[in-house]
């Protein structure tokens, strides 16, 4: 098989760096320079003809979504080829029109992912965790997609925190199915809260179902931003008997004081999240942990890039049990 080789933009360069070791694959380097005037300058260092290239980078917001469109252009012109790796997408919550003349932009952004030119061997992109899981139809030009799940991260963390007694919970009954499908797995009691709609900012629990008096409950989500959700119901879970809250959750965003504001309410003990989003290495707080889906990637790659047609394949979705 060809040789491996892993670029990543600069915002992933961590996760980067662990994909490589535990693949045991060639590091991509690219000189990166940033001009008075807001422009960015990229080279390919690393030669990439006829090599497998991995191109690892989210769509964090618009500087990381160009940043890795413009790499991911460069490399596909000599790779043998291209798997792009996308452990968040951002604007997911984006997905689909409410009002008249939104933008649905987590469609613009796969539209501008597909515009990328196809290597020799075609071009892949692996996301994790979606948010919405339609967003890998809004790709065009026959770009072959896999969803890749961290419920084994999510597992592990959940163990790691309240060993094999303990409640799955959610923030609200909308995520009911998926928590209790996870919890059905692992062998643990589930439960939801209710919540009323006060106005746009503001949600008021109505009811929490099942019995969560006097246990341990971990509180599962696939992604925390400000956490407010998580907070309020949390408070119910306590005020429920709950003796313990932790949080899991497999995009930790955190932007601004939001993980200071989750530690500070004392409602949470822990806050466990993966890597898929860089802003976990800027953040150093008693209450966080966080697993790596670098593991879960390497095991995917290596199957994915053996199984590489010598032609173009037809499009085909896959989705990761």
């Amino acid at each position: 098989m060809a040789e491996i080789c892993v670029f990543s933009i600069q915002a992933y360069q961590q996760l980067g760096d662990k994909i490589t070791q535990l693949g045991g694959w060639q590091r991509g380097s690219v000189e990166v320079e940033h001009f008075p005037d807001g422009e960015r300058y990229q080279r390919v260092i690393t030669p990439v003809l006829g090599k497998h290239v991995i191109c690892l980078g989210g769509t964090l917001d618009d500087a990381c979504t160009l940043e890795l469109f413009d790499l991911a252009n460069e490399l596909a012109n000599e790779a043998r080829s291209l798997t792009l790796v996308i452990p968040y997408f951002g604007y997911s919550t984006m997905e689909r029109r409410v009002k008249p003349g939104e933008i649905v932009t987590a469609k613009a952004r796969a539209r501008l992912l597909s515009a990328i030119p196809q290597a020799d061997l075609g071009n892949h992109i692996v996301f994790i965790d979606l948010h919405a899981a339609g967003i890998p139809h809004y790709l065009e030009g026959g770009i072959r997609h896999t969803h890749l799940y961290a419920k084994e991260a999510i597992k592990e963390m959940c163990h790691q925190l309240c060993g094999h007694d303990f409640v799955l919970a959610s923030t609200d009954s909308g995520r009911a199915a998926w928590v209790e499908s996870l919890a059905n797995e692992m062998g643990v009691g589930m439960s939801f809260v209710f919540k009323q709609r006060l106005s746009g900012a503001a949600t008021q629990v109505k009811a929490v179902q099942a019995l969560v008096d006097g246990r341990k409950v971990i509180i599962y989500d696939d992604m925390i931003r400000t956490g407010g959700s998580l907070l309020t119901a949390a408070r119910a879970y306590l005020e429920c008997g709950a003796t313990e809250i932790h949080v899991v959750a497999s995009h930790g965003l955190f932007p601004g004081e939001a993980l200071q504001r989750i530690q500070s309410s004392g409602l949470i003990q822990t806050v466990g999240v993966t890597d898929t989003h860089p802003r976990v290495h800027q953040l150093s707080r008693p209450c966080l942990r966080v697993t790596s889906v670098a593991p879960l990637l390497v095991e995917h790659l290596k199957q994915s890039l053996q199984n590489e047609e010598p032609t173009h394949a037809s499009p085909r979705s896959r989705r990761s049990p």
